[in-house]
């Protein structure tokens, strides 16, 4: 589904998770696949899904401003002349984005930054990125850890629907609490052997997270967690409008320091188009 893509390009932020092993199930009155085809069933059906041939999604991602925490300052730097810099800015700034997605995994996202596009494309066999706004003016290609993130995901629909038919199995793991609401744990294996977590809502059966694409940070590599709000019908289908990256801490960093928290990073959809008609050279390799 679009969740995934949109984790994809925005930083190639998106995969499996090195997820710690899972413990025994808690006793559910469903199984896994009975909570699975629920989920499906709320988002708008197995039938209406198989129908979308493409997406067009646009809206605004944070790209900066609060970002890390600073490290305290030692008491003694007060009595020094050395300079402070600048109080980051409260506010995250945002960039407005279009992404288009068609079967079968195509994929084209562009971002515009202090008046720049960059560009990222997959084709299903290959990907190029343009960004200009890092003074690179050439068409790159995807390095093969990006290549294999982008082949690695699933088509438009994500990881649930038909996921029997993608060679996915599931595993109840049990109930867990995702802001204070009860949801199913579920786990997926996908059929190259990786696997990540989805946590489904026990009251509306939509998607309340999912594990992300672990991110490195100070030399390790910290667990990622995208959380879906504001659900709205589009034609049918039922869409997160809001979603919400965490980068959870580590007790010590590579240096042995403390971890420092990472604000929430936000995407705001603002318009989704299902089946408007895309040009195939959408795909194709970008030009400078």
């Amino acid at each position: 589904m679009l969740r995934n893509c949109l984790a994809a390009f925005f930083a190639l932020a998106f995969g499996f998770s090195l997820a710690a092993a899972d413990g025994p199930a808690s006793k559910t009155q469903l199984s896994a696949a009975e909570v699975v085809n629920r989920s499906v069933e709320a988002r708008g059906g197995l039938q209406a899904w198989r129908a979308v041939q493409t997406l067009t999604i646009s809206g605004t991602m944070g790209i900066g401003g609060n970002q890390r925490a600073a490290l305290a300052v030692p008491r003694r730097a007060a009595h020094t002349n050395m300079t402070l810099p600048p109080p980051r800015p409260a506010k995250e700034m945002e960039a407005p984005f279009v992404m288009e997605l068609a079967r079968p995994h195509k994929q084209r996202f562009e971002l515009v930054f202090n008046g720049k596009t960059a560009i990222q494309v997959y084709d299903s066999t290959y990907g190029w990125k343009l960004r200009p706004f890092l003074n690179r003016r050439e068409v790159e290609p995807f390095t093969p850890e990006e290549m294999k993130i982008a082949s690695g995901q699933p088509d438009l629909d994500g990881w649930l629907i038909d996921y029997a038919a993608k060679g996915t199995k599931i595993q109840l793991v049990g109930m867990d609490k995702v802001d204070d609401r009860d949801t199913y744990k579920v786990k997926l294996t996908t059929k190259d052997g990786n696997s990540l977590h989805v946590w489904i809502d026990a009251k509306t059966f939509l998607e309340a997270k999912i594990e992300g694409q672990p991110r490195r940070l100070d030399g390790v590599y910290h667990p990622v967690e995208v959380s879906f709000r504001d659900y709205r019908q589009v034609n049918g289908l039922v869409i997160p409008f809001i979603l919400e990256t965490r980068v959870l801490p580590v007790a010590r960093t590579a240096t042995g320091l403390r971890d420092t928290p990472v604000p929430v990073e936000k995407i705001t959809l603002e318009k989704v188009e299902v089946n408007r008609t895309l040009d195939p050279s959408a795909f194709a390799k970008p030009t400078a």
